[in-house]
């Protein structure tokens, strides 16, 4: 115990006596776990607010879109979902409800938005009003839309929040009129902030019945809809994505043998598909990044051999007094590993500021977030750093001659 407490106090004093060059040598470590830090802290943020978002959308939901396959693209076909898939749906399967149509107006005029002589672009949907009960998405001010707006075909509009300021309306603009796709449509609600998801705000939407904007269309398009829709039963969660499989597969005239040219999916496995990417990104970059370690490491190695040769005399006279083979090993190591860690906890510091610095800066990251695992992944890594390079100048220093230590000039 003595000696690993002396070993302790010898490493700090001779790293406190040559503070400059310790730092040098732990500047590779810290730039290393800073980076580390700071990529894990953006990209688990963005996790964390996705699964926050995700976690609104009960296990029971489903999402139906289309999907373009390697074949379609080769061959040409347009892949959609159609509102007459939804009515098949509808008339076909039982144990569901709110079922909510989407419809993306973004293929349908510039998408300009004015209020007076502010112009803004915004993204435009057709929906119901189960829409809201689907996805949470409730006003502060106003109404939503109701099915009575839908059956009438309304210019009616629910729109989010950054529109207030990009439209310069006033404070609650309920009541207001907008002007889109050549048509006047008065505001009847304000969302609550949504926030942004994958770097796309979510609170310059707006949101119309889902019948005028079908009217917008026109008859002579067919539009490519998402279906949003609850299943009653959770237990019937499996024979639901079955049935409504193979009405599409008929609806598209898949035959057997034919990948979907649709997706069924419930909010978990949307949120796995996303979680796996995101994982996947996280340990590429974090790999890359910790190829920095390795450069560090080697830096720790070189500076610890020069204090071996600096401190051969030092060396001589403990071993003459009686120090073991041991004890010398275990102070250079110690020395070793210490700086490291040092550099690991700056680096850690340095890394957090840097990813709340960033999240600050760019909305969409949505925030800093360190896990414990990266932190533990940070230290070991440092740690590991320090006993791997550190033995070579550790052992060399342990092997010295007494006789030829005290010698050396």
């Amino acid at each position: 115990m003595y000696n690993l407490v002396e070993s302790l106090r010898s490493a700090f004093q001779s790293i406190r006596a040559h503070a400059f060059r310790s730092f040098l040598t732990t500047l590779g470590i810290i730039i290393a776990v800073a980076a580390v830090i700071a990529v894990v802290s953006l990209i688990q943020g963005f996790s964390h607010s996705v699964n926050s978002t995700f976690a609104n959308m009960g296990a029971n939901s489903l999402t139906i879109q289309s999907n373009e396959t390697q074949e379609d693209y080769l061959t040409g076909k347009v892949v959609k979902v159609t509102p007459d898939d939804l009515q098949a749906i509808q008339h076909d399967v039982s144990g569901i409800s709110n079922i909510t149509p989407i419809l993306t107006l973004a293929d349908f005029g510039s998408g300009a938005i004015q209020f007076g002589d502010q112009t803004a672009y915004a993204g435009v949907f057709g929906t119901t009003s189960s829409h809201a009960e689907n996805t949470s998405f409730y006003p502060v001010m106003g109404r939503y839309l109701t099915p009575s707006d839908d059956l009438s075909h309304r210019r009616v509009a629910v729109i989010g929040q950054t529109l207030i300021t990009d439209l310069n309306l006033p404070k609650n603009p309920v009541g207001q009129y907008l002007e889109m796709y050549g048509q006047w449509f008065k505001i009847i609600g304000v969302l609550k902030k949504l926030g942004s998801i994958g770097g796309q705000d979510q609170d310059d939407r707006i949101y119309i019945p889902y019948g005028t904007a079908h009217s917008l269309l026109g008859a002579s398009k067919v539009p490519d809809i998402q279906i949003n829709l609850h299943v009653n039963n959770l237990k019937d969660l499996d024979s639901v994505v079955g049935r409504i499989t193979q009405i599409l597969r008929r609806k598209h005239q898949l035959k057997p043998g034919q990948d979907d040219d649709f997706l069924v999916q419930t909010p978990a496995q949307t949120l796995g598909t996303f979680n796996k990417i995101l994982n996947s990104i996280t340990l590429i970059l974090g790999g890359i990044v910790g190829i920095s370690l390795l450069v560090g490491g080697i830096g720790i190695m070189n500076i610890m051999l020069v204090s071996v040769t600096e401190r051969t005399r030092e060396i001589g006279i403990c071993k003459s007094l009686g120090a073991r083979r041991r004890d010398i090993l275990m102070q250079f190591l110690i020395e070793s590993v210490i700086l490291s860690l040092i550099g690991g906890i700056i680096g850690l510091l340095l890394g957090y500021g840097i990813g709340m610095l960033v999240a600050h800066l760019v909305p969409q990251f949505l925030g800093a977030h360190v896990p414990w695992w990266a932190v533990v992944l940070a230290f070991g890594f440092a740690g590991g750093v320090g006993v791997i390079f550190g033995i070579a100048p550790a052992a060399k220093a342990a092997s010295l001659n007494p006789i030829d230590a005290l010698r050396y000039e």
